[in-house]
């Protein structure tokens, strides 16, 4: 039996594999025409990046394949096909491309995980506002995965053109429809035009409306800060495709979310999560999210998961502070952790090197608790430089950077500095990304 599992898996991965279309110099030209909509992945075999993103990519094509309307996915080899590569203007790896009937239309600026990959796509492939004739229609469409925004318009006037163009500005990151079936928006209670956010199915709870109207004149404007402000609720389910969504400062409790394998279970932590958020009157935000796809993001607060959900609050201005205690389902550790944080009692955690025992060479090293002792000295101007140790540019610059710090030792107005930006936290208004 073992045997024969191992097998399957091995088959259905194959399967995955074979579901994205490889071209060549010889077959672009003579294939990429005949897809209305086609995504194509310029990588190079060596790319740890194209490697990673490899899996996720497989998995989209082959839910994208049966998708409606299906939209395949392909990939080239650079190595192999420098030319064709260089057409289209790739110059690092992966670069991801979408073809519209043989012509490149636009770069895939979407998410890299396969659920935001088919997304993003099937956005990009359907039209920007659906149209639904029926009251079926209707419960379909709510069977969307991300929140979903009709517009029941049974009247004529300009409510309509004001919200395909909300439609137009916001259509990859929610999913809209409409209806002008006077029939249909009176048996889902609107005699009027209305537009409604819906949320999704498997977030649906007690502690909240599962569907919010919105209430004032439908201009573009105030429509789209209407779905922004309520689009998640009071606990979101933040993913790697939508965590520029959510603002700050946020509560996020880590793990184990998975609404495909085990949806009761991660709703038993999330309506935990929801009963203090409904308690709260200071301005912050809640947010889910899933332990092992943000292992990177608890690393950076030196935590890690294994059976009981973490939890970290992400300040205004980037702020780390995460909670020691055990979030329990009284959600008690949780209601005091916030009210520490209000009263400003919590520490901000700050990953940081040792404080350097001597520091006194040409060019002054800086860690993250000595950040602001030294760069934020206001009697003297600092260069600073921040760097990571493997990166070939920085290891260039060294020799040179050093030889400046030499020239300018005698002016003590002055100070020439360097921070490795992997091993401390860097002050988030430097925006400090490469």
């Amino acid at each position: 039996m073992k045997a024969i599992f191992l097998l399957f898996i091995a088959l259905a991965a194959v399967s995955r594999a074979d579901d994205v279309l490889e071209y060549d110099a010889d077959t672009f030209d003579d294939n990429i025409g005949d897809h209305e909509i086609i995504l194509v992945e310029f990588y190079a075999p060596w790319c740890g990046h194209c490697k990673k993103l490899a899996p996720q990519y497989e998995e989209a094509a082959t839910a994208l394949k049966v998708s409606d309307p299906p939209v395949p996915l392909a990939k080239v080899d650079c190595d192999a096909n420098k030319e064709l590569c260089s057409k289209f203007g790739v110059s690092g790896y992966p670069t991801l491309k979408i073809f519209r009937d043989g012509s490149m239309s636009a770069d895939y600026n979407g998410p890299r995980d396969a659920g935001g990959i088919v997304s993003y796509m099937q956005k990009q492939a359907g039209p920007v506002s659906k149209e639904l004739t029926t009251s079926q229609a209707v419960e379909d469409f709510l069977g969307v995965e991300q929140p979903a925004v009709i517009g029941f318009f049974p009247s004529d006037n300009d409510d309509k053109s004001e919200f395909d163009k909300v439609a137009n500005s916001l259509f990859e990151k929610y999913k809209f429809a409409f209806t002008t079936n006077a029939d249909v928006a009176k048996e889902h209670g609107y005699e009027e035009n209305a537009v409604v956010l819906f949320r999704p199915r498997r977030l649906h709870t007690k502690l909240e409306p599962t569907s919010v109207k919105y209430d004032g004149v439908i201009k573009k404007f105030k429509v789209e800060k209407f779905i922004k402000e309520n689009a998640h609720g009071l606990c979101g389910h933040l993913t790697q495709s939508n965590n520029d969504e959510f603002k700050k400062p946020l509560v996020t409790v880590f793990y184990a979310v998975d609404y495909k394998q085990n949806p009761k279970g991660s709703n038993y932590w999330r309506n935990r999560v929801m009963k203090v958020a409904k308690a709260q009157t200071e301005e912050i935000y809640f947010a889910v999210a899933n332990a092992q796809d943000f292992s990177h993001q608890l690393e950076e607060y030196d935590l890690k998961f294994t059976d009981k959900p973490v939890v970290t609050i992400t300040g205004k201005n980037d702020e780390k502070f995460k909670m020691e205690d055990e979030f329990k389902p009284d959600g008690v550790a949780l209601s005091e952790f916030l009210t520490k944080y209000f009263a400003g009692e919590l520490e901000q955690y700050l990953k940081s090197e040792p404080v350097p025992a001597s520091n006194d060479g040409p060019v002054k090293v800086v860690v993250a608790k000595t950040f602001d002792e030294i760069v934020n000295d206001a009697d003297k101007d600092v260069l600073i430089e921040f760097y990571a140790p493997w990166c070939g540019h920085c290891k260039t610059l060294a020799p040179k950077y050093e030889e400046l710090g030499e020239k300018l030792t005698s002016d003590e107005n002055i100070v020439i500095a360097k921070m490795d930006a992997t091993a401390n936290d860097v002050p988030g208004n430097y925006q400090v990304s490469g």
